[in-house]
């Protein structure tokens, strides 16, 4: 199964899943468009190395998303989270197309959104790559709700089930509603990512 079709498929035949298996939890999404590849007239006329640099000075949090099925543990790094609910507590996540990791946590219908600190710049680059063994000699525990793993040392974490996926262009955005979730009393600052770097908040 190859290229955007392969990927969109795979996201769909999940959506069908989640739409399946339901949850007394779950929150009623709005009606899905097709997931489709990018058609050549929908491209605007924006050079891509320009995007990404104009994009690149908002600066943002760094998080790594975790699953878990029955392969064992998957996970990968995310900037692009936020808030997006209170009622009912709702948090979104972007994840490309082309992601090998979004297919098992798509499976596993879960998810834990680890929230990086300042120092821990390493663990998000070893989540960052493909191929690797992403879990190889990081320490975690099974999220309460969900077992997700929730990896060790990170500030906060946020334990929810997947409600809805929407297309997003070459991204598909997941939706994600919260079952529980804590932080640490350490007054250790956010990894920051910025212009390609890392970097703190200095609270000035």
């Amino acid at each position: 199964m190859g290229g955007v079709m392969g990927h969109a498929g795979m996201a769909a035949t999940a959506v069908r899943h989640l739409r399946a298996a339901g949850s007394p939890t779950a929150v009623e999404p709005l009606p899905r468009p097709v997931l489709r590849a990018v058609r050549e007239d929908e491209r605007p006329p924006v050079d891509p190395a320009e995007f990404r640099r104009v994009l690149g000075h908002f600066a943002s949090g760094v998080t790594i998303v975790t699953a878990l099925d029955p392969e064992g543990p998957a996970g990968f790094a995310c900037q692009s989270f936020a808030s997006l609910s209170l009622d009912p507590p709702l948090v979104a996540f972007m994840v490309a197309r082309t992601s090998t990791t979004w297919p098992r946590i798509a499976s596993a219908g879960t998810f834990c959104v680890n929230i990086l600190g300042a120092d821990q710049g390493g663990l998000c680059r070893s989540f960052a790559v493909s191929g690797a063994d992403k879990f190889a000699g990081v320490d975690w525990t099974p999220a309460p709700t969900t077992g997700s793993p929730r990896l060790t040392g990170t500030p906060a974490w946020i334990d929810c089930t997947i409600t809805a996926v929407h297309t997003g262009g070459d991204h598909l955005i997941v939706v994600g509603r919260v079952e529980s979730l804590g932080a640490t009393d350490e007054d250790g600052g956010p990894l920051l990512f910025h212009r390609g770097k890392f970097g703190r908040f200095d609270g000035a």
